[in-house]
């Protein structure tokens, strides 16, 4: 799969299982370590969780597994890496607290994703 393609799974499966205000940020042009980022918000610990477990079973089924992760245990930041796509799952407070869009972003390169309804 293309990393355009993998990025376009993922926030399919993120919007799927109700994660909030999904992010895309393309940072092809910024850094060596991914074409993007992904961030999106849970409403709870529990649903940090959830999904970064849900995006990694999914993601696997498609033959795209996960790199490495970090943070889902703990339920306030799981972080994804699946080479091209780094996936980030906030609760509500971590996001706000390392907002990782304007550390990211360099006014371009920010899509939003809107579900296909």
């Amino acid at each position: 799969m293309s990393p355009e393609e993998i990025k376009n799974a993922i926030c399919k499966e993120l919007d799927e299982r109700k994660a909030v205000d999904i992010t895309v940020l393309n940072v092809e042009h910024l850094t060596v370590i991914a074409d993007y980022f992904v961030i999106c918000t849970a409403r709870s610990n529990k649903q940090v969780k959830a999904l970064a477990e849900y995006v990694e079973e999914k993601m696997e089924e498609l033959g795209v597994p996960v790199l490495r992760s970090d943070g889902v245990r703990e339920g306030k930041w799981a972080v994804l890496d699946f080479g091209s796509v780094i996936v980030h799952v906030f609760n509500d407070d971590t996001r706000m607290f390392y907002c990782l869009e304007k550390l990211w972003s360099d006014g371009n390169n920010v899509e939003f994703y809107a579900g296909q309804k």
